[in-house]
């Protein structure tokens, strides 16, 4: 099939649906500039300070991290805090805003990815998912009971040539321990999931609206891979439900599950900008 063919498609889809469910992972983020951890080089290009020390994603992506070595850890997250937070959203963000804008029931966001980059593209934050938690929020790394908090006040200051954070990591607000992300890691047992699970619960509020106006369903998955497939799951699991069509955007791994699917092979920003040039040729 044809890109042209592909893009037509997926503009007919969109056409058709009432709602969107946007299922992003990590592949999202790199039309943005944000780096892409697919395996260790693109890590290590990323962070070369770890390269020469050996450590790999898993490594530092830890809460064991924070106890053996809290600057080279905070100096990892802290890089990524601010890296985030001066990131601007690609175009792409825009485009798929601007089509749950039009629908009669605005978007539902599901994402892997904790840069906080749906809610700066102006998604509303009541209808995100970020099931691995985001970066812009803390809790103890001990189990104390604080809870989490909005990590707006830690400005980090990082010595980027070797990965280490220069001033003091923040602490916990009740018993003054090392504070660390509130996103899942590896092997990480203590991640406080209550934010996580009360957007979940939005997240089952806004499917049970969906259901009683019988109306059509679309399932936009970008950038989400099958090494870590949490996003890639929860898409399929949506198309099963509720007899949504999956229009797959990804450079590498495009492969659908039915042939009422699309698999576009493509980054996010260059497809989404194509659907929209068709969508637009479709609408006048």
């Amino acid at each position: 099939m044809s890109y042209e063919l592909l893009f037509n498609k997926a503009a007919d889809l969109i056409a058709q649906a009432d709602a969107l469910v946007i299922c992003a992972g990590a592949g999202m983020g790199v039309d943005s500039g944000l780096p892409d951890f697919r395996g260790n080089e693109g890590f290590w290009h990323a962070y070369p300070a770890l390269a020469r020390a050996q450590l790999d994603f898993a490594d530092v992506a830890n809460p064991r991290a924070f106890e053996k070595d809290t600057a080279l850890a905070w100096g990892f997250y802290g890089h990524r805090l601010d890296l985030y937070r001066h990131t601007v959203p690609h175009n792409g963000f825009n485009i798929l805003r601007k089509w749950s804008e039009t629908l009669a029931q605005e978007a539902w966001v599901f994402t892997s990815n904790i840069d906080g980059q749906f809610q700066k593209a102006g998604f509303t934050e009541a209808h995100i998912h970020e099931c691995h938690g985001s970066i812009h929020y803390l809790q103890c790394l001990t189990d104390c009971g604080s809870g989490i908090w909005s990590a707006s006040d830690f400005i980090p200051e990082v010595d980027e040539q070797n990965c280490l954070l220069l001033n003091a990591a923040p602490r916990c607000q009740q018993c003054g321990s090392i504070a660390r992300p509130n996103i899942l890691m590896f092997g990480d047992w203590r991640w406080l999931h209550e934010r996580m699970q009360e957007q979940r619960r939005r997240e089952k509020a806004w499917f049970q609206r969906f259901a009683k106006k019988s109306g059509t369903l679309l399932v936009i998955e970008l950038g989400a891979g099958t090494s870590i497939p949490t996003v890639r799951h929860f898409s399929e699991r949506v198309s099963v439900e509720f007899d949504a069509r999956i229009i797959r955007i990804n450079t590498r791994e495009f492969q659908v599950p039915s042939a009422q699917d699309l698999g576009i092979p493509m980054g996010s920003l260059e497809a989404l900008q194509r659907i929209d040039d068709a969508l637009s040729a479709l609408c006048t």
